[in-house]
Formats: C-alpha cells, sequence, structure tokens
C-alpha cells in the first residue's frame, strides 16, 4: 500500500529537485533527499537508478558521506553564489540583498568544512570491498 505512495512522492520530488537545479529559487538538495529516502523504501530499482545517475547520485553521496572533491565544491559555490547574486539584481531590493548572501555565506561555510573526498571514490573507482564510500540510509536510531 505504501509502495506506490512513495513511488509517486519520490518521482515528484525528483522532478522538482531537477527543476531547482535549472531555478535558484527551488531548492535542489531537500528533494533529492526525499526522492532517495522514498526509493529507498518503495523501489529499489529506481532507488538504484538514482544513486547511479552520473549527477544526481554523486550529489546524494556526497551529502550523506559529509565529503566533497575540490572541483565540486568550487563548481558548488560558484553556481550558488552566481544564482544569488543574478537573484539579488533581478529582484532590486534591498532585503534580498541582505538575505540571500547571509544564507549564501552560511550555506559556503557549511561546504567549506565538508571533508576533502578523493577523487577516485566520487568518480567511482573505490575497491569493492570499501563499503565506507557508499551512502547508507538509517532506518532507524536504535541503540
Amino acid at each position: 500500500m505504501w509502495k506506490p505512495l512513495l513511488v509517486t512522492v519520490g518521482l515528484i520530488s525528483l522532478v522538482c529537485g531537477a527543476i531547482g537545479v535549472i531555478l535558484p529559487i527551488i531548492p535542489t538538495t531537500p528533494f533529492l533527499l526525499l526522492s532517495a529516502f522514498c526509493f529507498a523504501r518503495g523501489s529499489t530499482r529506481l532507488h538504484n537508478c538514482l544513486m547511479s545517475h552520473r549527477i544526481f547520485g554523486q550529489y546524494i553521496s556526497n551529502y550523506y558521506n559529509h565529503a566533497m572533491t575540490p572541483r565540486h565544491k568550487f563548481q558548488t559555490l560558484l553556481t550558488l553564489w552566481f544564482g544569488i547574486i543574478i537573484s539579488c539584481v533581478l529582484i532590486e531590493a534591498t532585503v534580498p540583498w541582505i538575505i540571500l548572501p547571509s544564507i549564501a555565506l552560511g550555506v559556503s561555510i557549511h561546504i567549506f568544512r565538508l571533508k576533502p573526498r578523493p577523487e577516485a571514490l566520487a568518480i567511482g573507482n573505490a575497491p569493492e570491498e570499501d563499503s565506507a564510500s557508499e551512502p547508507h540510509f538509517a532506518d532507524d536510531h536504535k541503540a
């Protein structure tokens, strides 16, 4: 009963996340994480497809492993600040020039604090037995 609902929510969330890549108004990360969560519980095939996607899979994996390659950090920060500045210029109001750069500064600090991820792990050249590079989805927090 829940699986079709989870798949539907995951697909809608995936579409919203993909739109968020292009439009700076819509957030990408929360939608992609929701998709991964829904697919992990609703469809193994869709979850594997999402996690092996050449762009989204690496994006989600970076988030779950709390690590990014220096190249991804640079690309993310460049895109973030470009989108924020364009948004502020287009809105032409004082409040966005205060709020949006403040948010971008917080996100930038978070990204700078992520541990460096070796390029080999990001590309998928890690040894088969190294499961530390694979993202995991904790169902609960049992101690």
